[in-house]
């Protein structure tokens, strides 16, 4: 693979588990791991990948558990898609690409950002750094979801209609229709909407993604985060309110850097992948592996 290139691999993490990921580099060099959320896939992060391996990082960005076919457990089975089970697949797949033993920087968006978090929290020994996109710190989130005013609750609403029976099939009529205006409205190109759908669009892979929201029951609170973290969140984002935003910094112990990004949405790495990676770099370089 040359600089800069961005290949597909499969990633084995278990006999007959195995991840697709884009991934950019070479295994000797620091890994960056990348998560990406709901209603998106491992091409969320495919400008990051290319730039970081350009800049010499070894990048992993995988389509996550019942997003790879091959790493889709039954969605009915919630127990095989708890938190614990997520949380446990970011450091296999960094065991299994080699780096088992070695401090790695980690990014995550959404969903991803919420396991990001985790790791960082459980697993402060593994990480170089921790950079996060639209995903504020879990305390900070529920502190916001209570406040009086409601607004964080509104924005989180779209969470509660995931549960039911038939949001599958609702999420797939009229071609996804609703994410498809939903990606639309929050700035993402509509070719970006149609690499995620490639991945996403289908019922056994929505019914495992959906399996995501079914199986994390009440929201657990998460204590500070003792890792060098980067927030970046587009004040238009339509799931994320500035409270909670600008909240996170209180629940970091680490050196701490927050960006705003006007006029972006929740998708900021399909938004505006060049501000997005000019952000990382500079996160990245300044620690080292």
């Amino acid at each position: 693979m040359t600089s800069g290139q961005v290949d597909v691999r499969k990633i084995e993490t278990a006999p007959g588990f195995v991840f697709d990921a884009s991934v950019g580099g070479t295994p000797d060099k620091p890994l960056v791991l990348m998560l990406h959320g709901f209603g998106v896939s491992r091409h969320f992060w495919s400008r990051q990948v290319e730039a970081l391996a350009g800049a010499g990082y070894f990048a992993v960005a995988p389509n996550q558990r019942g997003y790879s076919p091959g790493a889709r457990p039954d969605p009915k089975d919630l127990d095989a898609y708890r938190i614990e089970r997520l949380v446990a697949d970011a450091l296999d797949i960094a065991a299994a690409v080699g780096h088992g033993d070695k401090r790695f920087h980690l990014v995550g968006h959404d969903w991803g950002g919420s396991l990001s978090w985790i790791v960082a929290a459980r697993h402060p020994e593994r990480l170089r750094s921790l950079t996060m996109l639209s995903r504020p710190h879990p305390a900070s989130f529920l502190r916001a979801l209570a406040m009086p005013d409601g607004e964080q609750k509104r924005r989180s609403g779209h969470h509660t209609a995931f549960l039911e029976p038939d949001a599958v099939p609702k999420l797939l009529a009229n071609d996804c229709e609703w994410l498809r205006s939903r990606h639309l409205k929050q700035g993402m190109p509509k070719e970006a909407t149609d690499r995620h759908l490639s991945v996403l669009g289908n019922e056994p892979a929505l019914e495992a993604a959906l399996a995501w929201y079914r199986s994390s029951g009440p929201r657990q609170t998460l204590g500070p985060v003792s890792v060098p973290t980067l927030f970046l969140w587009g004040d238009a984002d339509d799931t994320v309110g500035r409270v909670a935003a600008e909240g996170t910094g209180e629940f970091i112990t680490a050196p701490y850097r927050f960006e705003v990004l006007p006029g972006v949405g929740h998708y900021a790495a399909d938004q505006v992948p060049d501000r997005v990676n000019e952000l990382l770099l500079e996160h990245l370089a300044r620690h080292p592996t």
